[in-house]
C-alpha cells in the first residue's frame, strides 16, 4: 500500500539522515582538526623560517665582518687610502681576495664623503646618504645594518681604517637579491621575497616566487601595514600563511620588507587518501544503514498495516471484525485498544443513531421519524389520520412549577398517549408541548372519536408536587388523502386545525380547506410586516377631538395604517395582534411615536399646535428604557413633551401592574400625558385607577355609539364621568357618530369627543386642511 511504503521510507529516511549527520559532523570535525594541525605546523615552519632567516643575515654580517677586518688590516689598503688616490685603493680591493670581490665596497673620509666605491651611484666627494645611521648604528651596539640602496636593499658593515689614528671608514655592502631569497628558501623552505622603498620610490622586487605573481607580491608589501602576527590569506588560488616583516627603516621614506610565506595546500594534500578512506567507510555504512532501517520499516509496518485496514473498515461501518495481531508490545495493546474502541463506537452509533429519531425527555418518536414513517405510509398509499395535539397552558405551568414540572406534566402526556395507541400507530414528540399522532388504516369518524377519548384522558387531574393540575388541550385533525398529498403539508393543515380548536369550546376540529388561505395570509403579514417600515408602507392618519367645554379642536388621536403592496390596506385589528404575538410591536411603537413627533414640529413650524395621542401596548409597558427613547426623540425633534399624550388600554395596566405602573411613572415624569384607552371593557375599577399616573379616562366606543339616557350605557357613562371628574380625571367619549350623543355628552359634561360625527381619520395632508377650514359643530 501507498501508506505502508511512505511509512517504510519515512523510517529509513530518518535513520539514514541521522546517520549522515553522525557521519558528516565526524568527517567535517576531524577535517577543522586536520585544518588546525596543518595551521599549527605551518606557523611553526614560519616561525622556524623566521629564525632561520634571521640568523642567515648575522651569519652573513659576521662573514662581511671577517672580510672587513682583514681588509682594513691589510698594509697595502691601508698605504693605498692614506694616499687617497683611487686606483691604487681598487687594486687593493681586488687583490685582497674572496669575502670582498662579492660585496660592495665604500671607502669613506672622516668627513663622510666618498673616497672610492665599488657602486656606480656613490661617486667620489659625494656625501654618504647612511653615515649618520651606520654612526648610531655602531653607538648602539648593532654589528650591521639593512638599508635600501641603488635600488634594493643591502646587508651594511663598517670598520675605520687605523694608521694609528683612524684615516678612513670602510663600508662593506652584501646585496640581498634572489640568489639569497632562493638561498633562504632552500633553508627554511619558505618562500621569501625583498622589496625595498627609498625615497618614496619602490626599488627592484627580489622573490623565490614566478615572475607573473610579481605584482601580487608588491601588493602586499608596500600596499598594507606591517603587522607581527601571521595571517592566512588566499594567494594565486593557494592558501598560504603570510607574515611581512620590516628589515630596516633608515630615513624618511626609505625602508626594506620581506614576506615569508609557509603554504598550506601543500600540507593538505597529504590528508588526502585519509578523506578518500572516509568518504569510503561513511558510505558503506550508510547503505548497510539504510538497508537495516527498510528491514526494519517493513516489520513495523505490518501491524500498522492491520490497524490501517481495521480503521477503512471501521470509517466503513464495520464494527464487527476484529484486529488480530500476534504480538505483546505497544502494537498489541494499540489492537486490544482499537477492538475495544470500535465496540465503544458500534454501541454509541446505535444510541446516536436511537437519539437522532427520538425524543430524549419522553422516549417518543421526534419529528424526523414521524415524517419518515408518515412519508412511508403516503409512498404505500395507506390511509392516515394526523392528530395535532398541542398542551395551552404549557407556559402556565412552566411558570408556577418550572423546568421539572414542565418535564413531570410532559412525561405523563407522553405515557396517555403511548396507552392510546394501536400496533400500527405512532405518536411522537415534534416541539415542546405539540404531539403528532399518526393512525394508519382508520376512518375520519373513528379518529374523532379516539381523538375525544384521548382529550379526556389527557385533560384529567395531574398532580405535581401538593398541587393539582388539569392540561389545557387541543386536538387538530387532518387526513390523508383528503387533506394533503404531501407529508409537510399534511402536518401544516393539522397544526392549523389544531390552532383552531384552541378556540372552541370542544378544543377539537377537523382541518377546514378554506383555512389554508386565511393561514397563508397571516404568515404573509407576519413576514412583510417586518419591512413595511422600510419600504415606506405603513403611514399616520389623524382623527380629530372635540374639546366640548371650548367648542374647538386641539388635538388628535393618531391611528396607523398599513399600505400593503399586494392585499391593499391592512386593518390594524388585523396586523397589531400579529406583531405583539411575534415581538414586532416594540419597533412599529417606536416608529409611530417618531412619526407622531415629527409631524408635531412639521405643522409648529406652519404655526399648527396640536396635541397629539399615540396608543402603547402591553409589550411597550415592559420596556424600562420607553422613557429615555422617547425624551430623545422629543429633544430630538424639539418638541415639548406637553404636545404628546400616550393611550394605554386597561388589559395593558392590569396585565403587570407593578411594571406598568413603573414605566408610566417615568413616562409622566417627563412631562407627557397619559390617558387609559377603552374604559369599561376591562375588569379594573376607578379605585384602582386612581393608583396610576394617568390624566384621563376614554370611554369605549361600545357605550356611546347608541347612547340613550335611559339606557344602562347612558347611565354607565353619566356615572363614569362624574366619578372622573371626582377623581380629578379628564374624560374623552369615543365612537361618537349621532348628534343626539354628541349632546347627551355636553349636557353631563364631558370634556372631549372623538368619532365620525366630528371627523374621520384623515392623512396629515388633509388634516390641516381640515383644521385650517372646517367649522367645528355645536
Amino acid at each position: 500500500m501507498h501508506w505502508r511504503h511512505t511509512f517504510q521510507t519515512r523510517i529509513a529516511g530518518v535513520l539514514a539522515l541521522l546517520l549522515l549527520v553522525v557521519v558528516a559532523a565526524t568527517y567535517f570535525a576531524v577535517k577543522a582538526a586536520t585544518t588546525r594541525a596543518v595551521e599549527n605546523q605551518a606557523d611553526v615552519q614560519l616561525n622556524t623560517g623566521r629564525q632561520v632567516f634571521e640568523r642567515l643575515l648575522d651569519l652573513r654580517g659576521r662573514r662581511l665582518q671577517y672580510g672587513l677586518d682583514w681588509l682594513t688590516a691589510d698594509g697595502p689598503f691601508k698605504q693605498a687610502v692614506a694616499g687617497g688616490r683611487t686606483v691604487p685603493i681598487l687594486d687593493a680591493l681586488g687583490t685582497h681576495g674572496t669575502g670582498v670581490s662579492s660585496s660592495e665596497v665604500v671607502v669613506l673620509g672622516l668627513d663622510d664623503r666618498v673616497m672610492v666605491s665599488t657602486l656606480l651611484v656613490q661617486t667620489r666627494g659625494q656625501l654618504f646618504p647612511y653615515a649618520d645611521a651606520l654612526r648610531k648604528a655602531r653607538r648602539s651596539g648593532q654589528q650591521m645594518l639593512i638599508v635600501a640602496m641603488a635600488g634594493r636593499p643591502y646587508l651594511l658593515v663598517q670598520k675605520d681604517v687605523l694608521g694609528p689614528v683612524p684615516i678612513a671608514r670602510v663600508v662593506m655592502g652584501f646585496p640581498m637579491d634572489t640568489q639569497f631569497a632562493h638561498e633562504l628558501r632552500s633553508m627554511s623552505n619558505l618562500e621569501v621575497s625583498f622589496l625595498s622603498v627609498q625615497d618614496g620610490h619602490l626599488g627592484q622586487l627580489f622573490t623565490t616566487h614566478p615572475g607573473n605573481w610579481r605584482p601580487s607580491i608588491i601588493s602586499l608589501l608596500h600596499g598594507t601595514q606591517v603587522d607581527p602576527e601571521a595571517k592566512i590569506q588566499l594567494f594565486h588560488g593557494q592558501r598560504v600563511l603570510s607574515q611581512v616583516l620590516p628589515l630596516a627603516n633608515s630615513g624618511e621614506g626609505d625602508e626594506v620588507r620581506v614576506l615569508l610565506q609557509s603554504p598550506l595546500d601543500h600540507a593538505l594534500e597529504s590528508f588526502a587518501p585519509l578523506d578518500r578512506q572516509f568518504m569510503g567507510i561513511a558510505l558503506a555504512v550508510l547503505l548497510v544503514s539504510l538497508a537495516v532501517a527498510l528491514f526494519l520499516a517493513r516489520r513495523v509496518s505490518r501491524p500498522l498495516n492491520a490497524l490501517v485496514q481495521a480503521a477503512e473498515r471501521i470509517g466503513a461501518g464495520d464494527y464487527r471484525t476484529p484486529v488480530r495481531v500476534r504480538s505483546h508490545d505497544e502494537f498489541g495493546l494499540l489492537a486490544r485498544a482499537f477492538n475495544a474502541m470500535q465496540s465503544g463506537i458500534a454501541l454509541r452509533e446505535r444510541q446516536l443513531a436511537h437519539n437522532a429519531l427520538h425524543d430524549p425527555l419522553t422516549g417518543l418518536p421526534n419529528r424526523a421519524l414521524a415524517m419518515e414513517r408518515l412519508g412511508s405510509a403516503i409512498s404505500a398509499r395507506r390511509s392516515v389520520v394526523l392528530l395535532y395535539v398541542g398542551i395551552e397552558n404549557y407556559r402556565v405551568i412552566n411558570e408556577g412549577f418550572g423546568p421539572e414540572g414542565v418535564e413531570h406534566m410532559l412525561c405523563e402526556a407522553s405515557r396517555c398517549l403511548s396507552s392510546s395507541l394501536l400496533a400500527s400507530d405512532t405518536a411522537a414528540r415534534i416541539a415542546g408541548s405539540e404531539f403528532l399522532l399518526l393512525l394508519e388504516n382508520t376512518e375520519i369518524d373513528s379518529a374523532v372519536a379516539r381523538a375525544d377519548q384521548l382529550h379526556g384522558a389527557l385533560t384529567e387531574p395531574l398532580r405535581i408536587g401538593n398541587d393539582e393540575v388539569r392540561h389545557e388541550v387541543s386536538i387538530g385533525i387532518a387526513a390523508y388523502p383528503a387533506d394533503g398529498q404531501q407529508v409537510e403539508e399534511l402536518i401544516n393543515r393539522a397544526a392549523i386545525a389544531r390552532h383552531d380548536a384552541a378556540n372552541l369550546p370542544g378544543h377539537l376540529q377537523i382541518y377546514q380547506p378554506d383555512r389554508d388561505l386565511a393561514h397563508q395570509r397571516q404568515i404573509t403579514l407576519i413576514r412583510d410586516l417586518r419591512r413595511a417600515v422600510i419600504e415606506g408602507e405603513l403611514f399616520l392618519c389623524y382623527q380629530p377631538k372635540l374639546d366640548l367645554r371650548r367648542g374647538h379642536v386641539s388635538q388628535a388621536e393618531a391611528l396607523l395604517r398599513w399600505q400593503h403592496p399586494t392585499l391593499g390596506q391592512v386593518s390594524p385589528a388585523e396586523f397589531i395582534p400579529l406583531a405583539e404575538r411575534t415581538g414586532s410591536m416594540g419597533a412599529l411603537t417606536l416608529w409611530v411615536i417618531e412619526e407622531a413627533i415629527r409631524q408635531i414640529a412639521e405643522w409648529a413650524q406652519r404655526g399648527l399646535v396640536i396635541q397629539l395621542s399615540v396608543n402603547i401596548s402591553v409589550n411597550d409597558l415592559a420596556d424600562d428604557d420607553l422613557a429615555i427613547r422617547v425624551t430623545a426623540l422629543l429633544a430630538q425633534y424639539h418638541v415639548g413633551a406637553e404636545h404628546l399624550i400616550f393611550e394605554i388600554t386597561e388589559s395593558a395596566i392590569m396585565h403587570n401592574p407593578q411594571q406598568a405602573l413603573s414605566v408610566l411613572e417615568q413616562l409622566r415624569n417627563c412631562g407627557i400625558s397619559l390617558s387609559v384607552d377603552d374604559f369599561g371593557t376591562g375588569y379594573s375599577s376607578l379605585a384602582q385607577l386612581q393608583r396610576l399616573p394617568v390624566q384621563e379616562l376614554k370611554i369605549d366606543q361600545s357605550f356611546i355609539r347608541n347612547l340613550d339616557s335611559t339606557s344602562g350605557d347612558g347611565v354607565i357613562v353619566r356615572s363614569t364621568i362624574e366619578m372622573s371628574h371626582s377623581l380629578g380625571l379628564k374624560v374623552v367619549a369615543e365612537g361618537v357618530e349621532f348628534e343626539h350623543s354628541l349632546t347627551l355628552l355636553k349636557r353631563w359634561n364631558c370634556d372631549t369627543a372623538q368619532g365620525y360625527l366630528i371627523s374621520r381619520p384623515l392623512n396629515a395632508m388633509a388634516f390641516e386642511r381640515w383644521m385650517r377650514r372646517e367649522r367645528v359643530p355645536t
